[in-house]
Formats: structure tokens, sequence, C-alpha cells
């Protein structure tokens, strides 16, 4: 496999997205390979995006490879908070995002790869494209048991997941995405992808749990490289181009007319937490404090990210129920989010009065709403 990065490509491909009229045809007929030399998951995503929306595929296949630093990506109708642990992402500093297409939760780091397939909408085929994949892997190791199943992920052994697919279905133009894993870290995979927060009830599309194995866990010998390079290789025998991987800069503005500001929109709270489908909490937590056991229950209704309805119920002589109500009355409105809440606590508390013990009970309450977001 050749991988071709030189001015004169970049020039060509160039004048072909910006004049998506033309078709791709000055560089090849058929079809276009292009990997990404970014592993920012949200410049990565914007290009799966800026390639649908300018791209002519009438009579065209693109393939676009990618691969992302640690990240947790959900499907555009999801909930993050009923998908992932967002406390463990915050710690770990992994990033979240949520992209345009549908399906379940992902967790992505640099031993997993990603395969957008684009097609006018005409001739997109999930099916076919998965077959591609695994006859790309049977190719390069024949000894792997994979099969495709009516749910378009792809089985190693008959029952560990190695890819998981989403999709995209525009006027004109459709793309398939795809997941597979090689190598890896199933212990981070594990832990950011359960969540801890409960009594959350929501109608957003939820994930269907799997387990699963990376591929290198049935021969160490092999490697993202290598698996890209298969499957680039058979993309290409399918469709009898040349055997040509173009690396593309995501955050080449003159390639990519735009895109700066496509991966803001995909960075911005509004889009990863504000797009989240309306849900509710009701819950109950224990506070310890000298010795003593408080119930406290919390009922919130959020939409669009923010709270909407904030009720919390507790002793009215562990905290002044003037205190307790002003701090539901300045989170109604706010973003369901840590950092706005301690902003809200730290602003109410300088209007407390000078009590070490109320400032204490306060701190305890407002850390383990915290402990909710």
């Amino acid at each position: 496999m050749v991988l071709q990065s030189s001015v004169k490509n970049c020039f060509q491909l160039s004048c072909i997205l910006r004049t998506p009229k033309a078709g791709f045809r000055s560089i090849t007929s058929g079809g276009l390979i292009i990997q990404s030399i970014s592993n920012d998951v949200y410049e990565n995503l914007a290009v799966e995006d800026w390639i649908h929306d300018h791209m002519n595929l009438e009579n065209q296949h693109v393939l676009f490879l990618w691969r992302n630093s640690p990240a947790v990506v959900i499907g555009r109708h999801q909930n993050p908070w009923q998908e992932c642990n967002l406390r463990l992402l915050r710690q770990k500093n992994i990033k979240l995002a949520r992209r345009r297409s549908g399906g379940g939760t992902v967790y992505h780091d640099l031993g997993n790869i990603n395969l957008t397939f684009f097609t006018n909408r005409k001739r997109y085929e999930r099916m076919e494209n998965l077959k591609l994949v695994v006859k790309a892997l049977r190719a390069l190791c024949p000894q792997l048991d994979i099969h495709v199943t009516d749910r378009y992920d792809i089985l190693l052994d008959g029952q560990y997941k190695i890819s998981g697919t989403a999709a995209k279905l525009g006027r004109t133009t459709a793309y398939h995405h795809c997941t597979l894993l090689c190598n890896a870290d199933k212990l981070v995979l594990s832990s950011v992808l359960k969540s801890p927060y409960k009594g959350l009830k929501s109608n957003a599309t939820p994930s269907v749990p799997a387990s699963v194995k990376n591929l290198f866990e049935e021969d160490s010998s092999l490697t993202c490289e290598m698996l890209l390079d298969a499957i680039a290789e058979e993309y290409a025998t399918q469709h009898q181009i040349d055997h040509h991987v173009i690396l593309i800069n995501p955050a080449d503005e003159f390639l990519l007319p735009g895109i700066s500001n496509r991966v803001k929109e995909l960075q911005n709270w509004e889009w990863v937490y504000g797009k989240t489908p309306r849900f509710s909490i009701s819950t109950c937590f224990n506070m310890v404090y000298k010795d003593t056991v408080l119930d406290v229950k919390v009922d919130m209704d959020i939409k669009h990210g923010r709270i909407e309805v904030c009720n919390i119920g507790l002793p009215e002589q562990w905290l002044p129920p003037a205190l307790c109500s002003e701090l539901m009355k300045s989170l109604t409105g706010s973003k369901f989010c840590p950092y706005e809440t301690t902003t809200v606590a730290t602003t109410l508390l300088r209007v407390c009065p000078q009590d070490s013990e109320l400032h204490s009970r306060w701190s305890l309450l407002c850390e383990n709403m915290m402990m909710l977001m």
C-alpha cells in the first residue's frame, strides 16, 4: 500500500473538494481513499460531515480512514449521563463527542480504527461494506472466525463484538461508519461505558451492551496499520481503483473550507450535552455529617441539558429552608453540569451568614449534588 501525501496530490484533491460538481475524475475513477493525519475526534467527525455535505458522490465511492486519541462517542439521539461515566471521563481527560449519525456509544483510542464509507444514497449498502471488511481481515488472518450479524455488527468467535455500525442518510448522499477493535484498552473501555447515575428516566436511544474482544488477542502480530492497509487494499480492489491512500489534515482550511467552524460546533457544550433528549432524575443519597446520616431526595427535569425543574428534600433543621429554596431557584435554568453548579453554589455561599457550621453543611450538600452530574 502506497501512502501519498505529496503537494501535487493535495492540490489535486483540493481542486476536487472545492469544486464538487466536477466529481473526482481528475484523480481516479470509481473511488477515493482518504486517511486523516489527526487523532482528534472532533476534527475527524467534522471531516465526515464535510465530505457528506460537499462531495459529489453520484458516480463515486469514498473510504475515509481515521483513528482517535481516547474519546467516548455517543449517537445523535443519546443521553451521555445514561451512556457513560462522565466523572471518570473528566478525571482521565477523555473527550466526549456527539456524532451526527445514530447508533450507540463507542469508546475510541489509538487501538481502535474507524472506517467511513461514503456513497450516494441509492447505492448505500451497509452489509456490503462490512463483508468487504471481513474479506480483508480473512485475507490477512485466515484463521479468524468472524462474521457479520443481522444487526450489522462483526463478531469474533461467534460471541465477541469487534465492530459496531452507525449511519447517516442524507437526501442524496449517505455514509456508513464502523469501528474495528485491534488493541484498544478494554479496561478503560468497560469502565467509562458504565453509567453510575441512578434514578434516570429517558427516552433517548440506549446502547446495547456486548462482550468485546481485540483482534490482537487472536493474533498478537496484528497492528492498526496492518488492518488499515488490508482494508484499503480490498476497497481498492473491489472498486477497481489505484491502491493509494491520500493523507489529509482536517485542520486545513484551504482543502476543507469552513472545517474549523464545524469542529467548533462539535466541541460546543450545546451540541455535546444540549442536544440530549429531555430526561428526569429521581434519586436519593445519604450524607454523613458528624456521625449523623441524612437522607436527601432530589427530583430534577432536564431539557436541552439544562435544569428545568429542581426539588431538593431534606430536614428543615439541617439547612435553613430559605437557603435550600434559593439553591433550587438558582439551579433552575442552569446547565446540568458540575462546573456550573460549583459556580452557583460558590455565589450563594458568599451571601450566606458567616457561620462555619452552616458553610460546612452547605458545601457537603453541593458536593453531593455535583455527584449526580
